[in-house]
Parts: C-alpha cells; structure tokens; sequence
C-alpha cells in the first residue's frame, strides 16, 4: 500500500489559486476562492476541499460556474440582504455574503444575508466561523448541490444532505462551531470512498426498493442517504432547504441540479448565513469567561463506558488546524494522482514539487 504524503498548507493554496487563474478566474477572486478551499482541508473537512478541485476547475472549464460572475446585492435592508452569486464559485459568493452579514451586523445587531445563484461553498464551518473573528455569533446553512435523501418514508431522492453550521466565540477555550451535515454521512465522504474504494459504514445508505445497507460507494444511485436521527434529521434538512433556497428564490426539490451531472445548466445554489453580534446581549468579556466556566464544566463531567474524553464542537477543529499549519495535510495516491492530471492539463506547476 502506498503511503500517504503531507503537503503544506500554502503549497495546497497556491497550487489551488494557479488552477483557478488558468481556468480564467481573476487574480484577487482566484485568490480568495484557494483559500477559503483549502481552509476545509486545514480544518479536518477533507471531502470539501481540495479533493474537489479538479471537479470545480471542470465546472469552469464547461461554462456551468463562471469564472467572473458579477456578484451582487439585489435587496437590503438594515438587517437583512439577498446576494446574487451570478453562477461564481460559491466560495466568492459566500464570502462576500458573509462579510455583508457581518456588516449589518454591526450596524444593527443582526446580519441576515440569503444567496442565490451561488454553487458548493465548501465546509459549512468555513462561514460560520468568519463572524466569530469579529466577536459575533455565526450560523450558516445551504441546500446541497444534488439530492441524495428522500422525505421522511420516501424512496425518491428529493433533499439534499443540506448542511448547518454554528460558530459561537469563547475566551481561553476554542470557539464552539459546530459543523454537519442532515444525513448520517455527507455526500462529500461518500464521495472519497468512491476514489478511494472503501466500503461504506452500514447507517449511511440504503437501496430505496429493498431498504437493504448498500455499502458499496458506487451503488449510491441506486438508494438514498439516511438522515441523522431518523425523522427529525429528515425535518431539519427540508427546513434548512426551503429556508437557504425557497426564501432565496433559489433551487430546492426537483428544481436541483446535481453539479457534477450532465450539461451546463446553472444549479442555482442556495445558502444563507447569519451574525449576530455578542455586545447586543451581554458585554463580550463577561460572554467569553461565561463560555469558558460551561465550557470548561462540561469537559471535566464524567464519561460513559467507552468513551476516554468528552469531546466539544470546534476543539478538534483547532487541533487539526495547529497540526496541518505545522505538519501538513496527508492526501492519498489517488487524489494526487489526479492533480496531477488536473496540474498537466492547466499547465501549471504539480502540488507534488512545490
């Protein structure tokens, strides 16, 4: 078995924002974008990272995303705003949707800013995280890029494994962002295992005549995704779907187009993120020492059989991020075997020499 190499993290951003400058992606955008994609990969959120990138560079290539969109405000108020991503990759449009929110948000306490026209945006974390550099609260949710989940007893793909995500500032500890997908494993996992030829978990899949475990990745389409916790994951996922894309005049139900289907129909992706800001609640010292006492209790409770820790949303986050900035990411043959296709194709430089 050939083992996994570790590649820099500003290597895997520069490699990613050459790729997008030769798909004809300006400089600046090229360079938000790498980053942003990459940050899913610092993070521990591997399947939406650069695992993606020869994917999203063929989306460009075809015409389905646009590599200058003109991405802008089509309503605002003094809380709330709708993008239009113009088809751009969804990174740019989530940025900019996202620091407009934490405008607002600043303005009034609150930043409610929905998009659409936008495509995949990466980890869901990504945006819920960027208002808690500025002291706020942040919450980010979408309608996934195709549909592998059917309504609660149904057999038709019909939903997306439409993420949310929550990040909320402490003090000494690691913010809280919580980061999931609505089935039991996301697509973008499944989708790894497809390159890489593990079998799925049972749990995460299931033929949608016989309602047997298919656990292998290349008979997904012949079943649906199961949500996490049965009905009520079922209920959240079509909530967040007729809020990120109904509200936004965005694609839901059959309106979704799966973005690595045929053609190059737009998917008109939805998305909406929030900020609220702290200091419109409680003085953001006396907030941060609150979080860390919870936090901290919480930590030091007991543990059931099995378990030797108690784990909280957003600590492994920041360890996966002290350890990939200082070692690297590990990237399997396979994956680097095709950015490698993708490196001679665009005529740039290989991730592997840099």
């Amino acid at each position: 078995m050939t083992e996994n190499k570790r590649y820099a993290i500003p290597a895997m951003i520069a490699f990613a924002r050459e790729a997008f400058v030769a798909a004809g992606v300006p400089e600046a955008d090229a360079a938000i974008a790498a980053k942003q994609f990459i940050e899913a990969d610092l993070t521990g959120f591997d399947a939406h990272g650069i695992f993606r990138l020869a994917p999203y560079v063929a989306q460009l290539k075809s015409g389905r995303v646009k590599a200058k969109p003109n991405i802008k405000v089509l309503k605002r108020a003094p809380s709330t705003a709708l993008v239009d991503g113009d088809d751009g990759i969804g990174h740019l449009v989530m940025t900019y949707a996202t620091n407009l929110a934490i405008e607002l948000a600043r303005e009034t306490g609150i930043g409610w800013v929905g998009a659409r026209n936008s495509n995949h945006a990466g980890a869901a974390g990504i945006y819920a995280e960027m208002p808690v550099a500025h002291g706020m609260v942040g919450i980010y949710a979408a309608v996934s890029t195709v549909n592998h989940m059917g309504p609660w007893g149904g057999a038709e793909p019909m939903i997306g494994t439409n993420p949310i995500a929550v990040g909320i500032p402490a003090g000494k500890n690691a913010p809280v962002v919580l980061d999931i997908a609505t089935s039991v494993s996301s697509f973008g996992t499944i989708r790894q295992r497809q390159v890489t030829g593990e079998p799925l978990q049972e749990g995460w899949v299931i033929h949608s005549k016989t309602g047997e475990p298919i656990l292998d990745p290349k008979k997904v389409g012949e079943g649906v995704l199961l949500p996490i916790g049965e009905h009520k994951g079922a209920g959240l996922a079509l909530i967040i779907g007729l809020l990120a894309g109904v509200l936004n005049g965005a694609a839901f139900g059959h309106d979704v187009v799966d973005a690595l289907g045929p053609g190059n129909n737009p998917t008109n992706t939805g998305q909406f993120v929030i900020a609220l800001d702290v200091s419109r609640f409680i003085a953001p010292e006396v907030f941060a020492a609150e979080m860390d006492r919870h936090l901290n209790d919480l930590r030091s409770s007991p543990t059931l059989p099995g378990f030797d820790k108690i784990r909280l949303p957003g600590e492994d986050r920041r360890k996966r991020r002290a350890d990939r900035n200082a070692n690297g990411v590990s990237l399997p043959a396979t994956l680097i075997k095709q950015l490698d296709d993708l490196a001679a194709n665009l005529k740039i430089e290989p991730l592997g020499t840099r």
